[in-house]
């Protein structure tokens, strides 16, 4: 599996990128070893991610997230997580 992700950073930006395994991406990000960008703006937290079956489309997707934005990414990180908590409801 491949993932586009989007991190929040310390200072309140984001960061987005792609990876094929999300939580050593992530961990990676927090020890510094992630981006020049995140790499000052430690710890970063996960906000967002979506899942694809190809790098290229994972890669396609972080490219249109960049060309977002602020508030873009503000209201697809919003939706997703209404959408999730949606979800959780209706398992109960």
């Amino acid at each position: 599996m491949n993932y586009t992700y989007i991190l929040r950073c310390r200072d309140g930006t984001f960061y987005t990128g792609w990876t094929n395994d999300l939580k050593k991406r992530v961990k990676a990000h927090n020890l510094g070893k992630g981006a020049k960008y995140t790499k000052p703006r430690r710890p970063v937290k996960l906000v967002y991610y979506e899942e694809f079956t190809t790098r290229g489309e994972a890669m396609k997707r972080e490219c249109a997230i960049k060309r977002m934005g602020r508030k873009e990414k503000e209201e697809m990180i919003r939706r997703a997580k209404a959408e999730e908590k949606l979800q959780l409801c209706s398992r109960q």
